[in-house]
């Protein structure tokens, strides 16, 4: 009768494996141990891709040093090709957060390419003899750089996707902005009525802002290029061989086709995490003008009766579930909290990042989770945005024009002509009487005549405003 399990030791003991798992003792453990977030490693492809890419470059440029075999080398390379091509998600259970410093995820990295391969070799699974997690698949390798190198590969991964959504979130409200570039309306500071500007203009802004931040993270994505492996424990590069550290990075950088170099000095390079506080401070900053937008569209798109009602925003839920015709601005009010999740983070990621001692920092594996989650959300979210409600935004641009007409705030035009005291008589007068500022201005104190007040309130000049004296 077939064993349908396989017995497995650490030096902390024996345990029993079932025969279908490609995992092994270690990562046992660590399933048991660290049940936090329920969400593993499988949830996170990019790193597992990512550590896929290190195992194979640093069994390459231990092949070259000589202190693997061919036929090693050739079963670590065949099982990491299977993993980059998205086989095995499932056998990668370590939580995202855990003790360790990244221990169990690298050894549940270590432990699936040894029986992938150990397959493929015609041996069975924790026949370790021939094909070892530690002495092979880890040869010249710690933890402390085999886990940051693919963290920050996967990072890079990262990174590109949320760029490309904010860049397709971006050329959205650029598509709107010139939609509206006709569509007049009140602009406000304050949130009290300020001068008349285009609907297409604040559209125009909210695509520039979000391009700023494109930049922003593209600068912040090449810091994350700058890796340590082959510093093995703390930098000095103790078990590995000469060369292996340079014939390594170049592999890895060749596999995956990431531009990351060597750090010049690997025992700080081994400690420091201020690459991954930059780059969830530039989040932040991303979720705080993502989240600004969003609260911009909320108000601009209030009412309807009631509000500003400038602009109307998809319909995609009725609102309530006492008050019939309801409906509220869901896809913004999704981003925002997204973007709070994000700002939170960032906090976690700096305390995370200051509580390192020495050596090295064992709190990389929350700052991953925080990454992670916050580039995965925000990505995901930018998208939501966009199709859902950016791209089936409508202006109310009558009401739009009509407020404006109305505004009191249009009186800042009369300055160069009337002065500033008679402009803030006019105004209180406006304030009291409810009368306009084109009543008071122009027919009752005739203080200008009705062609300068068309010329200076034309729609051209409202939009593109022109310094206009007597």
């Amino acid at each position: 009768m077939k064993n349908h399990t396989r017995k497995e030791h650490d030096f902390l003991g024996e345990r029993e494996i079932s025969n279908d798992l490609y995992y092994g003792v270690q990562t046992l453990r660590a399933k048991e141990n660290f049940d936090i977030t329920g969400i593993p490693l499988s949830s996170e492809p990019a790193f597992i891709k990512a550590f896929a890419f290190v195992k194979k470059g640093a069994a390459l440029a231990n092949l070259e040093c000589g202190v693997l075999s061919q036929e090693v080398t050739d079963a670590i390379c065949y099982a990491c090709d299977r993993l980059i091509a998205g086989e095995f998600t499932d056998q990668f259970v370590s939580d995202l957060i855990q003790g360790g410093a990244g221990t169990s995820c690298n050894m549940n990295v270590n432990e699936v390419i040894a029986n992938i391969g150990l397959e493929k070799m015609g041996h069975a699974k924790g026949d370790y003899q021939h094909l070892h997690p530690n002495n092979h698949v880890n040869c010249s390798q710690s933890t402390n750089d085999a886990y940051p190198t693919a963290f920050r590969l996967a990072l890079y991964m990262k990174i590109e996707a949320f760029t490309k959504a904010m860049e397709v979130l971006q050329q959205s409200f650029y598509r709107k902005g010139q939609e509206f570039a006709g569509v007049l309306k009140m602009g406000r500071t304050q949130l009290q009525d300020a001068v008349p500007m285009t609907l297409g203009q604040e559209f125009n802004a909210f695509a520039t802002t979000i391009g700023e931040d494109v930049q922003r993270m593209k600068e912040v994505q090449q810091l994350i290029t700058e890796i340590n492996m082959g510093a093995t424990a703390i930098g000095t590069g103790v078990n590995a061989p000469e060369g292996y550290a340079q014939k390594s990075v170049a592999h890895i950088r060749q596999l995956s086709g990431i531009p990351v170099v060597l750090a010049a000095d690997l025992i700080e390079a081994t400690y420091d995490t201020g690459a991954y506080v930059q780059l969830s401070g530039t989040l932040k900053r991303c979720a705080v003008k993502l989240s600004k937008i969003c609260n911009d569209l909320r108000l601009l798109s209030s009412g309807p009766r009631c509000g500003i009602n400038e602009i109307n925003l998809p319909p995609m839920q009725p609102g309530s579930s006492i008050m019939p015709g309801k409906v509220n601005p869901v896809i913004p009010e999704a981003m925002n909290q997204t973007c709070f999740y994000v700002i939170g983070a960032d906090l976690t990621v700096t305390m995370a990042a200051e509580a390192g001692q020495l050596q090295l920092n064992v709190m990389e594996p929350v700052i991953g989770f925080a990454l992670f989650t916050s580039l995965q959300y925000l990505t995901k979210a930018c998208y939501m945005l966009q199709e859902k409600c950016v791209d089936g935004i409508t202006a109310n641009a009558e009401h739009a024009r009509e407020l404006v007409m109305q505004s009191i705030g249009i009186v800042t035009q009369l300055n160069p002509i009337i002065g500033y005291e008679e402009s803030a008589s006019i105004a209180r007068e406006a304030l009291q009487s409810g009368k306009s500022v084109h009543q008071l201005a122009v027919v009752e104190r005739k203080l200008i005549t009705q062609e300068k007040w068309d010329e200076i309130y034309s729609l051209d000049n409202l939009i593109h405003p022109k310094f206009i004296n007597q």
